[in-house]
């Protein structure tokens, strides 16, 4: 069975995305060392990513190339993607698709981006496991970390470290569905 994994930066304020919907502001720690816990050592561990439409529609914005030609892709939405940047499939159905995820066995899944679809697989209990990224800026707005929908959990703390330029990462096992 699949692991389903969280890998996400934040501002000091919760924010993962500013007012301007610009990742400017963690754009300037790039090349910061995280030591095991390097994003490139991360995805080489990720067989499936699972984005939202807002993500896969940011990231086909970028002049960069796909960067998810190595693993599985699949966007989360209910309108077609016209010529899509790299390849990928399309599931509107998050509980189908959390089924479908957890049939797999041949790597870990990395909910990529906003805090929208992780938290209906956080309400579902189907996210393992999250690493959160906390970056000393404070953006005084923008996209939550998770949006506020009422759910309530209490996590495991697995591990919290201080890294590289001011970053704390924080390492939690998610509660499991009753």
């Amino acid at each position: 069975m699949a692991r389903i994994l969280g890998y996400i930066a934040t501002s000091l304020d919760g924010m993962i995305v500013s007012g301007d919907d610009s990742l400017d502001w963690l754009y300037k720690y790039d090349g910061m060392d995280l030591g095991e816990h390097d994003y490139t050592l991360f995805l080489k561990r990720i067989r499936t990513v699972v984005m939202g439409r807002k993500t896969y529609d940011f990231l086909a914005k970028e002049p960069a190339p796909w960067p998810y030609s190595e693993q599985r892709v699949i966007v989360v939405t209910s309108r077609p993607i016209d010529d899509p940047k790299g390849p990928l499939t399309v599931r509107s159905d998050v509980d189908e698709l959390i089924a479908e995820l957890r049939a797999l066995d041949d790597g870990d899944v990395w909910m990529l981006g906003g805090g929208q679809l992780q938290m209906a697989f956080i309400e579902r209990g189907a996210l393992d496991e999250i690493e959160i990224y906390v970056m000393p800026e404070l953006i005084g707005g923008g996209q939550p970390l998770f949006p506020p929908t009422g759910f309530r959990a209490s996590l495991e703390l697995v591990s919290a470290e201080a890294m590289d330029r001011g970053c704390v990462r924080l390492h939690y096992r998610m509660p499991r569905a009753a």
